[in-house]
């Protein structure tokens, strides 16, 4: 039997990369060895959450021939310095996102990987999601026909979670190192919106604090168009207590619905619930889907530890490739340069 394959975790920060790392510790096929952060106090106490070593220096990490690949759940503004450490060091790199924040940081990313050669992914949960999944499947099979309004949300409620926003986790909102809430979350939204219809043309939005002035923003709308006509809503907040609907898709032959698919709509739903259903002229009918709804959204986190590990391993596909990252990142960037202009702005950025 072959050795597991062997990971480091390149910063703690962000709390995605320690449900990878708990979910790992029960796969047969990699262990997590190590983690590096520049916070020691992280590296430690996650380090003993979960059994491994840790350092704080990041060479001597990226030095070691058991290491084969990381992750890398550092604050966003330091991604692309740990990354491209990581390529120049040979790992293959899993990016927790957004990819960056900057798109010279994306390109810095970009041509250290292909420089040497390893390969990159970003992790992106949606995509790891049955109901997402079961989404594009549908919007690709034609069954609703042309597509004429999708809107998607996500949310979160964490602006109102003291601890969230006076503890270890307050790096989220700064600006210096997250750019801010909209950036950070909705990047989940946009990444699914360019997943199921590619690259929109434009973009028009308002971003700002609304409900509480503790990071940048609290709340942001984006009006998306596609270069078919096709119009797309993303709204993010983290000020959002509890929620139901998360994705409608309209077409000239049906309609997509789904429900419970982000944090406040998953922990807080009636009995009964649907997580997805479809209607198409040639039935008439909705259709019910039964496909289970996970007891928290933290499953769907999970979930993209055994999507990742078969990615390393080289059984699946990358969840996000870096250049769709990056378009990602375009349409973030170009929903704050609308909100701070007052004006349409046209995609990708120049």
């Amino acid at each position: 039997m072959a050795a597991p394959y062997g990971l480091a975790v390149l910063g703690y920060a962000h709390g995605h990369v320690g449900s990878y790392t708990s979910q790992i510790r029960g796969f047969d096929d990699a262990q997590v060895l190590t983690c590096w952060d520049h916070d020691e106090n992280r590296a430690r106490s996650n380090a003993a959450n979960f059994g491994h070593d840790y350092s704080t220096d990041l060479a001597a990490v990226l030095a070691r021939d058991d290491v084969q690949g990381v992750m890398i759940g550092a604050e966003t503004n330091r991604h692309a310095d740990v990354a491209v450490a990581a390529a120049e060091a040979g790992k293959d790199i899993l990016i927790q996102k957004p990819l960056a924040f900057r798109l010279d940081d994306c390109d810095r990313i970009i041509a250290a990987v292909e420089r040497a050669g390893v390969r990159a992914m970003v992790a992106y949960q949606m995509r790891c999601d049955p109901l997402n999944q079961k989404i594009k499947e549908i919007i690709d099979s034609g069954a609703i026909g042309r597509v004429g309004y999708i809107r998607r949300r996500h949310c979160i409620d964490v602006l109102f979670n003291e601890g969230f926003v006076k503890g270890a986790s307050n790096w989220h909102i700064s600006a210096e190192a997250n750019k801010g809430m909209f950036s950070d979350d909705a990047s989940h939204a946009a990444d699914f919106l360019l997943w199921v219809l590619g690259m929109p043309v434009s973009v028009m939005a308002e971003i700002d604090n609304v409900l509480t002035n503790v990071a940048p923003d609290d709340t942001g709308v984006a009006l998306y168009r596609w270069a078919d006509g096709c119009m797309g809503t993303l709204m993010n907040a983290s000020v959002t207590r509890a929620a139901e609907n998360t994705t409608e898709v309209y077409g000239d032959k049906g309609t997509i619905v789904q429900n419970h698919d982000d944090g406040p709509s998953t922990g807080v739903r009636p009995p009964g619930a649907v997580g997805l259903k479809l209607y198409t002229v040639e039935t008439g009918a909705w259709e019910l889907f039964d496909i289970p709804l996970p007891a928290g959204h933290g499953e769907r986190i999970a979930a993209v530890a055994r999507r990742a590990v078969d990615w390393f391993l080289g059984r699946a596909e990358p969840i996000s490739t870096l250049a769709e990252a990056k378009q990602t990142v375009h349409m973030i960037l170009g929903a704050y340069q609308s909100a701070e202009t007052g004006r349409r702005v046209k995609l990708p950025l120049e």
